[in-house]
């Protein structure tokens, strides 16, 4: 019996690394990646324009 108890915590991460796997790749490009890629955009600029605000300010 104390194999049983070896084998399910790798068999339990095992079966969960599948699963994030899965929702990884079914998750990438489709409707869902111009989304994603306008967050990142507006993200990038928000940083940028702070950074430079702050650039001119400064000098």
């Amino acid at each position: 019996m104390d194999y049983v108890s070896a084998l399910v915590p790798p068999v339990v991460m095992a079966v969960f690394f599948i699963g994030v796997i899965r929702v990884i790749v079914k998750t990438q490009g489709g409707a869902n990646k111009a989304k994603e890629d306008a967050v990142v955009d507006a993200a990038i600029a928000r940083v940028e324009g702070a950074r430079q605000g702050s650039a001119k300010t400064d000098g």
